[in-house]
């Protein structure tokens, strides 16, 4: 090759090179470095109904992200199927750090476990971005019920099996492991009835008392219980909720059952680095925001955050555990 044909070459390649390293700046600069976009929005789906827990807790953090973000975040409401078209949402909108949402386990975890449930998402699908709650599950009454402890009630189920109805938010989800929980533990079997659009459908009918029992989580029952509405006989925790303080745990009654709800909040997989910093940042301040803490404490809702990484560990540990229990919620009611 002569001298002149390598010097072109030589300069050739270093274009290429300078070429290439635009193109990446411009790539990072895509995938990421200047989100979010001044004046795009940012959506927030949330799989129940508005007015329970999970809605309430992503209107609470909603103002601070918008503050950290520099932009609208916005809380949209996509209830049914105990939140799988919710969810489905929200793996399918494409991994820009637009379209985030609240997940909910185990809901979200044991969905893509059940081939019959026709999920299309897996765990995979998600990215944790942080975790904010972990709400102990409880048992409640009417409050002119006949029942006044946890276990005149549980003899009772025990006694004439199905005989009394009681409330869930979709099956397979923390409300219907619980009573499979129960009745695996004690041998009370109630009857549930799915309400699949979240707790304040099931709220809403067991007010107007067409269920007899109230399966819920801790914030489901907080105000309901101040307003009389409602009397809680047990929480399945190991202690007793500062929201709840006279209510006995199922293990001060003799009955070894835990059982809860733990809430965050995750993306579609493949976020690109700067966009999953920046979320993951943001959350976390909100989450952890003193004002937001306060409010939540005062809705029963206990903060427990986690961070992206961590809540993605967590979320795997709570996959292998429900496998195991998978079979209770799979029988038919």
């Amino acid at each position: 090759m002569s001298r002149t044909k390598i010097t072109a070459a030589i300069a050739a390649a270093a274009l290429l090179a300078l070429t290439g390293c635009g193109a990446n700046a411009g790539a990072t600069s895509a995938a990421g470095g200047d989100f979010p976009k001044k004046g795009k929005s940012i959506d927030l789906i949330v799989a129940f109904s508005s007015g329970g827990a999970v809605d309430t807790a992503a209107r609470l953090v909603q103002p601070v992200l918008e503050k950290e973000l520099g932009t609208n975040v916005e809380v949209i409401n996509k209830p049914g199927a105990g939140g799988q078209i919710g969810y489905t949402q929200l793996t399918s909108a494409k991994p820009d750090g637009y379209t985030i949402g609240a997940t909910g386990s185990p809901s979200v975890v044991v969905f893509p476990l059940d081939p019959s449930r026709g999920a299309k998402y897996t765990r995979n699908s998600f990215q944790p971005l942080g975790r904010q709650v972990i709400d102990p599950a409880v048992i409640a009454v009417q409050p002119g019920s006949p029942y006044k402890t946890l276990k005149e009630l549980l003899d009772a189920a025990k006694a004439n099996p199905k005989s009394l109805t009681a409330s869930t938010t979709g099956l397979q989800t923390g409300e219907h492991f619980a009573l499979a929980q129960i009745q695996e533990t004690t041998g009370a079997e109630f009857a549930p009835v799915h309400f699949s659009e979240g707790a304040s459908q099931a709220t809403t009918a067991f007010l107007g008392k067409h269920v007899d029992i109230l399966v819920a989580n801790v914030s489901d029952v907080t105000d309901l219980t101040k307003q009389n509405k409602a009397r809680v006989l047990g929480i399945m925790t190991t202690e007793r909720s500062p929201s709840l303080p006279d209510v006995p745990t199922f293990k001060e009654s003799g009955y070894d059952v835990e059982a809860g709800t733990a809430r965050g909040y995750s993306a579609p997989a493949g976020l690109p680095d700067a966009v999953a910093k920046k979320l993951e940042a943001a959350l976390q301040k909100a989450i952890e925001d003193p004002e937001v803490v306060k409010k939540m404490n005062d809705l029963g809702l206990q903060t427990s955050y986690l961070s992206g990484k961590d809540y993605q560990t967590f979320w795997a540990g709570q996959e292998a555990d429900f496998k195991k229990v998978l079979p209770l919620v799979q029988k038919k009611d």
